[in-house]
This record gives structure tokens, C-alpha cells and sequence, in this order.
């Protein structure tokens, strides 16, 4: 393996430069206009896995983006691992904000700005050159691998979640373990492995009161304002105590165990730091939880987008037909996004005036994951990334949702490992995303490690 190691540490800058190839093309996939850049993105992934020595390569069509599967199945006796990843990304709005053109990737103070760089084709990439370099200095893999790369994770992973339900799928993609890194450390040089993520509910409360817009000079006082009325009903989404005010919402909420918060306890984590890294006085939320338990294990509802009436520049004395707010809530281990999504519902109509119309929309949603902290191939990879950062892996969970995993647990029955090599501080999904270049390479060498590790269990 050290030959291997040694490979990559030769060719790092040659990875570098094939992520900014990658990270040029802007395969954004929640607007049509850049299908595309979406399908010439799907054919460069292609292009990256046969260079790799992966073999069956091919993109696949379905009813949305395409998904892109390779595969090398001839390490006999040893385990297979499914590598999952996304070449898809985020709108780049507001570009104004960018310090670079978005699509131009830049390096500087040892990072790569670009969108995407870190969510998730820096990520994704690792494991493609981790598997290269076995391969061109040994010409064989330790273990088993197949890749499934998708194009619409950011836009909802409709197609990615049809296929892999489907039975002859199943068998396609039959593994021991699912390897994802889509997530991020703890901190700076922590070596992390994430075991539990939260799920999703995502609406859109559409509140309609008269049936045009009108002067809110001559109806204002006789006519419900929606504006008005919208915000009333935001405000009483949450108590005096930061806690959700929907009937039943904590009912399914798993209790934290000791151990966990030990764990938490352990990290030392600190709330003046964080208040101090995005710019506020104070940290936020529901009362008698520490920080990491509110953003990894308790349950969220949060307005993400507020609109209705007049937005321009200056004045327009309006008394809007409609106002519209985008919802979500983000969930914990044994809550139903289903079942959370009907009881929003319920309780956002009772609770508005008959002088308003209330409608909901469902966007999607993501059920939460836990993965056993036990589990063999999730201390393979801690195993992994400790021997690359020379020091103790820690456990966290993540606030964040990635909604496949569940699926993949579900049908493939094989455990999700989640080992990232993003921070938290990398803005993703906001202007100047970028991707510390010292975890790129880590990252390879850590998932070289990891198909040692893999290969060696019993």
C-alpha cells in the first residue's frame, strides 16, 4: 500500500488540476437552462472512472438527470463497497457575491474556490483517485468497488431513488457497505466519521386572502392583509421556550443516550466560537440542549423563504393578494417526514383566520439515518483516516440530510459510512464555496487506507 500512497502523493497536483476541469462545468441541476452542462458533467464523470481502470462503465438514462455506474468485481472472497456521490450542484446566485466567477476555480491561502468544490465533486473525486491509484500501481483493487455517481441530489434525487428500488437494480448494486463522503469533520485536521444525520420536511404555505391586489390606503382595516396574517401564523410555529407548537411533533423523538452526550461532552465544543465565526451576539435555540444536541439530535422548523406584495425599489402602498413562505423542518431518528408533513399541515390551517385561504405544498422530504457506531466498516474507516491524520477519529452527527441513505440501508441492506472531508466553514451552498486542497489529498489517501482496512476484515 505504501507504493500506492506514494503514487498519489506524485500525482496530487494532476488531481488537482482534473477536479478544476470538473468544477468548470456548471451542472447545476434544479435550473433547465443548464441540462447541458448537467448531461456534459454525467459524460465527464464517465471519462474520470474508465480512466481510473473501473470497468461496465456507462450512464444511465432516466426520467430526470442521468446516473453514472463503473464497477471492478475481481478482488474474489472480499467485500464489496458501493461509493456514492453526486456531480450535481447548487444554483451559484448570487453571483455578485462571488470574489470569483463561480465556474473559474481559483486557488488561494490552500483552497479551491468554485461551486461545488467541496459539495460534493472534490469529495467524490477522492474516492475515484483513491481507486486509480491502486489499480495503476497494482493493476488490482484489495476489495470490491462500484461507483453510483447521480445528477440530482441537489435538485431532489427523484430519478436516483426509482432506480435503486428497482429489483434488477438491486442486484446491480449489491454490496457490504456504502461508502458516502458528502459530509464534514468536526474541525480543522479532526478526522471524522458522521453515524447520524437528520431528515427532512419541506413545504410551501401559500396564504391568499383578496382576490387581486389592492390600495392599502382604501382597504387596509376592512381587507385581512396575507403579508400579515402569514406572519402571525410563523410566529406561532415556535413557544417562549424555542419549541415547536405543532400537536405531537416531539412524539417520535428518540432520546439521546449517555454515551452520546459523553460523546458530545467530549468535543468541547463552544458556542462563543461559533457565535463569533457567523457573525452574531448570541447562539439560538430550543431551550435546556447544549448546541450540538439541538443541531444534531433535536428536531428543526425554519422559514428558508418569505415573499408577498410589493419587493422592488421604492414604495407601493399595496395590500397583496397572496404571500407564500417556504418551510422546513428538519427531523431526528424514528420521526416520519410523512407523517410530520400531515400534522404541519393540520395545525397551519387551524390555527389561520377563515378571512384568509390557506394552501400546502409538499417539495420533498428525506427520512433521518443512524448508523450503529459498532459497525465493522464504520470503524474500518475510522481506522482509515486516523492512520492519515495521526490522530483519534472522532463521532459526530450532522445537522444536515442526505436523503438516499436511508434508502440504500433500507434496500440494499447494507450499512451507510459516512466519512467526510468538508468543514463547515467551506460555504457550501452559499457564494465563494471552496475545499481545503491539504483534505482533497487526505481524503485519497483515507480512502486508500480505507479499501486496505476493508480487505483485511475477517
Amino acid at each position: 500500500m505504501k507504493e500506492v500512497l506514494n503514487f498519489a502523493k506524485k500525482n496530487f497536483n494532476s488531481y488537482v488540476d482534473e477536479l478544476k476541469d470538473y468544477l468548470r462545468i456548471p451542472s447545476v441541476s434544479t435550473d433547465p437552462k443548464f441540462k447541458n452542462d448537467v448531461n456534459k458533467c454525467a459524460d465527464f464523470v464517465v471519462t474520470k472512472l474508465k480512466d481510473a481502470g473501473m470497468k461496465n462503465v456507462k450512464k444511465i438514462k432516466t426520467e430526470g438527470n442521468p446516473l453514472v455506474y463503473g464497477e471492478w468485481l475481481e478482488a474474489k472472497g472480499k467485500p464489496t463497497i458501493l461509493i456514492y456521490g453526486h456531480y450535481d450542484v447548487q444554483p451559484a446566485d448570487p453571483y455578485e457575491l462571488w470574489d470569483n466567477d463561480p465556474f473559474e476555480p481559483v486557488i488561494k491561502d490552500g483552497k479551491i474556490y468554485a461551486r461545488g468544490a467541496d459539495d460534493n465533486k472534490g469529495q467524490n473525486l477522492i474516492h475515484i483517485k483513491g481507486v486509480e491509484a491502486y489499480l495503476k500501481v497494482h493493476g488490482e483493487l484489495p476489495v470490491n468497488v462500484k461507483f453510483l455517481i447521480e445528477g440530482e441530489e441537489e435538485a431532489g434525487g427523484e430519478s436516483i431513488e426509482k432506480f435503486i428500488k428497482d429489483k434488477k437494480n438491486k442486484k446491480l448494486l449489491k454490496c457490504d457497505a456504502v461508502l458516502i463522503s458528502d459530509t464534514s469533520m468536526y474541525a480543522p485536521n479532526i478526522p471524522t466519521i458522521t453515524y447520524g444525520l437528520r431528515g427532512l420536511a419541506y413545504l410551501e404555505v401559500h396564504v391568499t386572502g383578496p382576490n387581486r391586489d389592492l390600495h392599502s390606503g382604501s382597504f387596509g382595516g376592512a381587507i385581512n392583509n396575507p403579508a400579515n396574517e402569514l406572519a402571525r401564523m410563523i410566529a406561532k410555529l415556535h413557544d417562549k421556550r424555542n419549541r415547536i407548537t405543532i400537536p405531537g411533533f416531539y412524539d417520535d423523538v428518540l432520546k439521546l443516550t449517555k454515551k452520546e452526550k459523553e460523546n458530545f461532552a467530549s468535543l468541547k465544543f463552544s458556542d462563543k466560537k461559533m457565535a463569533r465565526e457567523y457573525g452574531v451576539r448570541e447562539l439560538w435555540g430550543e431551550k435546556g440542549y447544549s448546541t450540538l444536541e439541538r443541531l444534531w439530535t433535536r428536531p428543526t422548523l425554519d422559514v428558508n423563504g418569505i415573499y408577498g406584495g410589493y419587493t422592488g425599489e421604492g414604495a407601493k402602498t399595496v395590500l397583496p393578494s397572496k404571500a407564500v413562505a417556504k418551510i422546513s423542518m428538519r427531523l431526528v431518528p424514528n420521526q416520519d417526514p410523512k407523517k410530520i408533513a400531515r400534522m404541519f399541515k393540520k395545525y397551519i390551517k387551524e390555527i389561520a383566520p377563515k378571512s384568509v385561504k390557506v394552501d400546502v405544498i409538499d417539495l420533498h422530504g428525506g427520512r433521518p439515518a443512524l448508523i450503529p457506531l459498532n459497525d465493522p466498516y464504520l470503524q474500518a474507516a475510522a481506522r482509515a483516516t486516523s492512520k492519515v491524520f495521526g490522530r483519534k477519529t472522532v463521532y459526530t452527527r450532522e445537522g444536515g440530510s442526505i436523503p438516499i441513505v436511508v434508502d440504500f440501508m433500507e434496500q440494499l441492506k447494507a450499512p451507510v459510512i459516512l466519512m467526510g472531508f468538508g468543514l463547515e466553514t467551506d460555504d457550501i451552498h452559499s457564494p465563494n464555496e471552496h475545499f481545503p486542497l491539504n483534505n482533497f489529498e487526505r481524503g485519497i489517501y483515507s480512502s486508500i487506507h480505507f479499501f486496505d482496512e476493508v480487505a483485511k476484515m475477517k
